[in-house]
């Protein structure tokens, strides 16, 4: 699919078989797809034909994170190649560990301790029930009841630095369902910046508009990630300057209620 050849040897290589066994797969793989590929005796090699198509379903966005991750089934040792897709390094990669227990207290629906250090009072011990495990774009957060506050809140996974399941009783207040900024959905109305775009048609190709709108649903707690990594112009009217400012999102009363807008570009309360 994406190298555009493979040979007897890459098969051979990679899941440690004799030549008979392989010639067998390659066998049954040109019964299932005839025209996908075409042998070149010279290199005995089999060459992807132009009326190639795949067997199997690719989703794109988990295929180019796998591709630009270097994460592509292990055939990267074999084929020896690298795939020409990369990403922005990622400075924010929580510890695995860390993870894992949060993930524990989520499926087994548990309280956690843990040490948390925040930016606005430092490293202090809580007791918070998380439920869901959230990549907004620039970091990793996991949202949570926090017992110290009384409130469902956004805690940053890498400013934690301890956890330990607690077996008591999770209340019902204390649930996901009472997570009214999580449970909240909003319908955003995207559209190209009437001022900061001259031509339109490129930014409705980049994200897939429909005669010039992108609508999107977006939870509560999450919508302010959203519109500030994608640079969203949220004045009322559109009058946010600047090249980075390449959307308008146009029905901005959607927005009440939603509490953590201070990061959405150019908002201000009524």
């Amino acid at each position: 699919m994406f190298k555009g050849s493979f040979s007897r040897v890459d098969l051979t290589s990679k899941f440690e078989m004799g030549m008979a066994n392989a010639t067998r797969d390659i066998a049954l793989y040109r019964e299932l797809a005839p025209s996908n590929s075409d042998f070149d005796n010279p290199s005995k090699t089999y060459i992807q034909n132009k009326k190639f198509k795949p067997l199997f379903e690719y989703e794109p966005r988990k295929t180019l994170a796998k591709l630009a991750n270097k994460i592509s089934d292990g055939f990267d040792s074999v084929l020896e190649v690298s795939f020409p897709v990369d990403a922005p390094m990622q400075l924010n990669v929580p510890d695995i560990a860390i993870v894992a227990k949060l993930v524990q207290a989520v499926i087994n629906k548990k309280a956690v301790s843990i040490i948390y250090t925040s930016l606005s009072s430092g490293s202090k011990a809580r007791e918070i029930i998380p439920h869901t495990i959230v990549d907004n774009g620039l970091r990793w957060h996991v949202r949570a009841f926090d017992r110290n506050t009384n409130s469902f809140r956004d805690f940053v996974i890498t400013r934690i630095s301890k956890v330990t399941l607690i077996d008591t009783d999770v209340e019902e207040f204390e649930k996901e369902i009472e997570d009214n900024q999580w449970m909240r959905k909003m319908d955003l109305h995207l559209v190209p910046h009437p001022t900061n775009v001259e031509f339109p048609q490129a930014i409705e190709l980049d994200y897939g508009m429909d005669n010039g709108l992108l609508q999107i649903t977006v939870r509560a707690a999450l919508v302010g990630y959203l519109l500030r990594r994608w640079n969203v112009d949220c004045t009322e009217d559109s009058s946010l300057i600047g090249g980075e400012y390449q959307l308008w999102l146009r029905n901005r009363q959607t927005l009440y209620g939603a509490e953590n807008l201070a990061i959405a570009p150019g908002y201000q309360a009524q």
